[in-house]
C-alpha cells in the first residue's frame, strides 16, 4: 500500500493536519481555529490545552477524510508558530499560564531594562537577534517572574518551557508518562537563548535573563527520528521532523541554495533568504537565524525579515471594525476603488519589526480626506503588506549583496490577486506562487520524510516544486516611487508613539 507523510501545522490562528503524497500533493486536510485571548492592550495569549485538543481533532479529521489509518503514515512532521512561549507542569501536564503569543508586547519593560546596558544589539553577535518583545527568552522570564512558584518548579525541572513544537511533541509522545522534551534548532534560534554557532543554550545569556537550564528542552536537528507517537489515532507512527513555520516554508519552497528567498503571507509576513553554511550578520535590521539542519549535516542559515501584522490587519478590519464579513471579502471591497486615494495604513499594532525594530510605534491611517471611503481603507490595508515586504527586501539585498530576480510567495493571502499584482508592481520583480501554497506544512512533511527515507534526498524536493501562478510588474517607475515615498512618510509618523 502507498504510504503517506503527515504534517501538523500549528499556526497563530488555527491548527491543521495535512497528509501529503510522494509528489508533495495534498491527500487530505483538516483545520480548526483556536481562540485569540487579549487580556490587555498589547497582550496576546493562547490556551495551549485548546491547541492540543484541536490538534487531536484535526489529526482524526484528516485521517477519516482520506480513509487512512496510522499504519498508512510513514512519519509525521511538526511546524509551528515560533516564538509563542509556554510553561507547563511536568507531572500533571497542565500549562501554568496561557501561552504568550509571539506578537505579545508585555515584556517591553524587560526589553528596556536589558537594552539600557549595552543596547538592543548586545546579544546579536551570538543570537542573530536584537533584544525585543518578539522572542521567547524574555517571555519565559516574564512567566517565571509572574506565576507564583514557577521559578522554583523550573529550577527543579518540574516546570518545562517550550515553544508550541515542544508542547506538541511532549504531548504526542506520552506527556507526563515519558513524553520527550525537545525542540529543533530553528525554534531554539528564536528564543534568544541559543548560540547560533554552537547550536547550544548559552550559559551567559541564561544567567543574564535569570533562566534555569533545568526547564529547557534538548535541542535536536530539524530532520531525524525523535521517537514514536503514543496518541491513539497515530499510535506507533514515527515523529521525525520539526521546523519553525517560516523555516518550514523556506524548505517547502525548495529554497535550498544560498541566495534563494521566499515570503510567506500569513498573520504576519516573513521573508527568508538561504545563506547556506554562512552566518551572515545583518547591518540593516534583519535577523540571522537557523534555516534548517538535516540529521548530522552542518546547519543552513538564513537572513529573515519579520513583519508583525499583515493578514492580521484584514482580520482586524473584519472583527474589530466590521468593515467586511469574511476575510476573503477584502479584495472585492478594495476593487471598488481605482487606487488607494492617497491613504496609507501602517499596522504597527505590536510596534514595528524589521527593519525598524521600534516597540514604541503604533498603528496609524494617514492621508485621510472627505474623499476617502472604506474601499480606500481596504486597499490601503492590502498595500501595507506590500510596502513592508519591499522595506525588508531592500534590507536583504543590502545585507547579502544578492539582487532578487523573483520572489517566491506562499501562505493564505497569496490567493488575493490584487495583493499579488501590487506586490510585483511595488517590488518591480516577478512574484511566483507555487502549485502547492501550503508550503509550511509541506516543509515539515519533507523534513520528516527525509528522516525515514520516504524521500531520498533534497533533489526530490526540488523536483516536486512547480509554478502555480506568476505575476509581472506593470507599474511605471514614477508611480512606484511616489507611492513608496508616501508610505515612508506614514511610517515616520507611526514611530516613537509610546513615550
Amino acid at each position: 500500500m502507498t504510504r503517506y507523510i503527515g504534517s501538523i501545522d500549528q499556526g497563530t490562528t488555527s491548527s491543521r493536519f495535512i497528509i501529503f503524497d510522494r509528489n508533495g500533493d495534498i491527500v487530505a486536510m483538516d483545520q480548526r481555529e483556536h481562540e485569540q485571548i487579549y487580556p490587555k492592550a498589547g497582550w496576546v495569549e493562547h490556551d495551549a490545552t485548546e491547541i492540543w485538543r484541536n490538534t487531536q481533532h484535526v489529526i482524526d479529521g484528516a485521517l477519516k477524510k482520506a480513509g487512512l489509518r496510522a499504519s498508512d503514515i510513514a512519519a509525521v512532521g511538526i511546524t509551528n508558530q515560533r516564538e509563542t512561549t509556554l510553561l507547563w507542569d511536568r507531572k500533571t501536564g497542565a500549562p501554568l499560564h496561557h501561552a504568550l503569543v509571539w506578537m505579545d508586547t508585555r515584556t517591553d519593560e524587560l526589553v528596556a531594562h536589558f537594552v539600557k546596558d549595552g543596547g538592543a544589539d548586545r546579544l546579536r553577535e551570538k543570537t542573530g537577534l536584537p533584544i525585543s518583545t518578539y522572542f521567547s527568552g524574555l517571555k519565559l522570564r516574564w512567566l517565571l517572574d509572574h506565576i507564583p512558584g514557577a521559578r522554583e518548579k523550573a529550577q527543579a525541572g518540574d516546570a518545562l518551557f517550550g515553544t508550541i513544537d515542544s508542547w506538541l511533541v511532549w504531548k504526542l509522545t506520552g506527556g507526563p508518562n515519558g513524553g520527550i522534551h525537545i525542540t529543533d534548532v530553528t525554534n531554539a534560534s528564536r528564543t534568544q537563548l541559543m548560540d547560533l554557532a554552537t547550536l547550544q543554550w548559552d550559559e551567559e545569556i541564561l544567567r543574564l535573563f535569570e533562566i534555569p537550564s533545568a526547564c529547557l528542552p534538548q535541542i535536536r536537528s530539524s530532520s531525524e527520528v525523535y521517537g514514536e507517537i503514543t496518541l491513539s489515532a497515530l499510535e506507533g507512527v514515527k515523529l521525525a521532523g520539526i521546523l519553525g513555520d517560516q523555516q518550514a516554508a523556506l524548505f517547502g519552497q525548495a529554497c535550498l541554495k544560498p541566495g534563494e528567498a521566499k515570503n510567506t503571507y500569513g498573520t504576519g509576513c516573513f521573508m527568508l533568504m538561504n545563506t547556506g553554511e554562512k552566518l551572515v550578520p545583518s547591518n540593516y535590521g534583519l535577523l540571522t537565524t537557523v534555516a534548517y539542519r538535516l540529521g548530522d549535516e552542518k546547519p543552513a542559515y538564513a537572513l529573515e525579515g519579520s513583519i508583525a501584522i499583515t493578514g492580521a490587519l484584514v482580520q482586524w478590519l473584519r472583527d474589530n471594525l466590521g468593515v467586511i464579513k469574511n476575510s476573503s471579502d477584502i479584495e472585492t471591497l478594495a476593487r471598488t476603488v481605482d487606487d488607494n486615494g492617497d491613504v496609507y495604513f501602517v499596522p504597527a499594532f505590536s510596534g514595528l519589526y524589521a527593519p525598524h525594530w521600534d516597540d514604541s510605534a503604533r498603528g496609524i491611517i494617514a492621508g485621510l480626506t472627505r474623499f476617502a471611503n472604506k474601499g480606500h481603507i481596504a486597499r490601503a490595508a492590502l498595500e501595507a503588506s506590500c510596502y513592508q515586504v519591499r522595506e525588508v527586501l531592500e534590507a536583504m539585498v543590502k545585507d547579502s549583496g544578492v539582487e532578487i530576480t523573483e520572489l517566491r510567495a506562499d501562505g493564505g493571502m497569496t490567493v488575493n490577486q490584487l495583493l499579488m499584482q501590487f506586490q510585483s508592481d511595488i517590488l518591480d520583480v516577478p512574484v511566483v506562487r507555487p502549485k502547492i501554497i501550503e508550503t509550511t506544512a509541506l516543509g515539515a512533511a519533507y523534513a520528516a520524510g527525509l528522516a525515514v527515507s520516504y524521500w531520498k534526498s533534497t533533489n526530490d524536493i526540488i523536483e516536486n516544486w512547480q509554478v502555480g501562478q506568476r505575476w509581472h510588474p506593470k507599474m511605471s517607475e514614477k508611480e512606484r516611487s511616489r507611492l513608496f515615498h508616501s508610505w515612508e512618510k506614514a511610517v515616520q509618523r507611526s514611530l516613537n508613539w509610546i513615550e
